[in-house]
């Protein structure tokens, strides 16, 4: 109802929906690298917002957004306003207010989406006897960081759509939204699969069991870094793809989506109970340390 302009935004939710509320920050030099273009780093914040979104079965109506620029330039901001404005578009999505200010570059980005009531996919609905499925492929955005931060990328066959995987992740909003009543709970992996499914399990009190050979590797990072390629997989983090659970009577429902071709996921291993208190994650039936993944404060 009221926009940019004034002290505050107006919305009005839609009749029976939930807001769905979501924050990420992005900072030079440890979430995007000091030479990435105005474009592409506008591009990426937006689409790792939208993330959320999507493991929340939500639809995003509207955002704001927190600048901070050590000065003021008017090519930087022509590009950085042109990549956020594409991915807006894409996704019917509302500039509504934020803020500027000096300093060294940080985005800041808050989403706000919809969703039915009591529909919302939460972590913490995971069942004992769920399958596990992700989406798309695992490993690419570590790939993608070593292309970029590294000189031995000759072996890889297509660098274009991996850094396109890392500047312009494909937020799995319709997969979120197509997982309303199927899924029993659902996270975005932008840590890494095993500390993202490690959160999961904490939050549902259950374990999981994960098939190594099951994960989804793209053939171009397998075949070029076949020995990275599924420590990346599993923890290398920057997919921004979707790793929900089902229970058995729903499995079909979603394995004939996959046979049919409406839903690009895998089956990668299978919901158990909790053991002792705990809620390990286990590869091939070894328990991996459930902190593996992004680290946010380097500790």
């Amino acid at each position: 109802m009221l926009g940019i302009g004034d002290d505050a935004a107006l919305v009005n939710p839609s009749p029976n929906f939930q807001l769905v509320v979501a924050t990420d920050t992005l900072v030079e030099s440890v979430h995007f690298p000091v030479d990435a273009s105005a474009e592409q780093i506008a591009t990426r914040a937006l689409c790792v917002n939208l993330s959320d979104m999507a493991a929340m079965g939500a639809t995003p109506r509207w955002f704001t957004l927190a600048l901070t620029l050590e000065k003021a330039d008017a090519p930087w901001l022509a590009g950085f306003s042109r990549g956020l404005a594409q991915v807006a578009d894409e996704f019917a999505l509302a500039l509504i207010g934020g803020d500027t200010t000096a300093g060294p570059l940080t985005i800041s980005m808050t989403l706000i989406g919809e969703v039915p009531i009591g529909e919302a996919l939460p972590r913490a609905g995971a069942n004992v006897g769920d399958s596990i499925y992700v989406t798309g492929t695992l490993g690419d955005g570590a790939a993608a960081l070593r292309l970029l931060t590294s000189n031995d990328e000759k072996g890889l066959v297509d660098s274009e759509r991996l850094l396109t995987r890392f500047y312009r992740p494909q937020p799995q909003i319709q997969v979120g939204l197509k997982l309303r009543g199927i899924a029993n709970a659902c996270i975005d992996i932008s840590d890494g699969l095993l500390a993202d499914l490690a959160h999961l399990c904490r939050a549902s009190a259950v374990s999981a069991d994960l098939k190594s050979k099951r994960l989804p590797i793209h053939p171009d990072v397998e075949e070029s870094y076949p020995q990275y390629s599924l420590d990346w997989a599993l923890s290398g983090g920057d997919d921004y793809q979707l790793c929900f659970t089902v229970s058995q009577d729903k499995c079909t429902i979603v394995n004939r989506w996959i046979e049919v071709g409406d839903l690009n996921a895998t089956m990668i291993g299978q919901i158990q109970p909790a053991t002792g208190g705990n809620f390990p994650v286990r590869v091939d039936n070894v328990t991996v340390e459930l902190n593996r993944g992004f680290d946010h404060f380097g500790c």
